[in-house]
């Protein structure tokens, strides 16, 4: 796709647990899309495979390549190096560090009042009342969440890997954040990962991966896969209209 400045690439990559338990079973594909939605049943593996792109978990076998580079044993630090952002579906707190604080570290520079109220608008947050808050337990699980996809993009990196980011956002948030993942889309630079049931951010994405049992049940371009998808031909509903999750 033009102007896609991503590829990713699996290579029969599988992962189990400590335990031996097979999570991923071999999955080969590449993601070459500006926005590539990963969908499935819960318990399907989709999460498994977010971390395994930001290197929070390591592969069993196989190999993960970015651009063409085999990043399969780098960590999560050298793969933040190479432009590769993850925000987790549960967000880590940092007690003692200001919201302000951990946008300007994610950004790696200073940020003016205007940056900082264009990137908590983003994510429907008002500057005025969050950046001077301590990312402690004070916050609501909503506004953790929505306050780590902000320093997500803060980052303004090649790669972004969301996991369920419409988790605990309230509806008008969500419809914020979903227009920012479209000017993300739509832009020049950058391309997303995003692991969802909301058939709203389905209908964004340039491509579909439906994840099932640790194997890619299938993959392709949206206007192909959707139908089907809301249809049950994967067995794979995503009821997002009554608040339900993927079944």
């Amino acid at each position: 796709m033009k102007g896609v400045t991503t590829l990713l690439e699996f290579q029969d990559v599988k992962w189990q647990l400590p335990s031996g338990e097979p999570i991923i079973k071999g999955i080969t594909c590449k993601l070459d899309s500006r926005l590539t939605v990963i969908t499935g049943p819960n318990g399907g593996g989709k999460t498994s495979l977010a971390k395994l792109i930001a290197g929070v978990e390591k592969c069993t076998s196989g190999k993960i390549l970015l651009d063409g580079t085999d990043i399969t044993d780098m960590d999560i630090t050298g793969r933040a190096k190479l432009g590769i952002a993850y925000a987790f579906q549960q967000p880590v707190r940092f007690k003692g560090l200001t919201v302000r604080d951990l946008l300007e570290l994610s950004a790696g520079e200073k940020l003016g009042h205007n940056e900082l109220c264009a990137l908590l608008g983003k994510v429907g947050l008002c500057a005025e009342e969050y950046i001077d808050r301590e990312m402690s337990g004070a916050l609501s699980g909503g506004e953790a969440k929505r306050i780590e996809i902000a320093t997500v993009l803060a980052r303004n990196v090649k790669l972004s890997v969301f996991d369920e980011p419409e988790a605990g956002i309230d509806l008008w948030s969500f419809s914020r954040l979903v227009e920012t993942f479209e000017e993300i889309r739509n832009g020049t630079t950058g391309s997303l990962v995003i692991i969802s049931h909301q058939e709203r951010i389905l209908s964004i994405a340039d491509e579909i991966i439906v994840v099932a049992d640790g194997t890619i049940r299938t993959a392709g371009p949206r206007e192909e896969v959707l139908p089907k998808l809301l249809g049950g031909e994967y067995a794979c509903r995503c009821p997002q209209r009554n608040g339900g999750g993927c079944q």
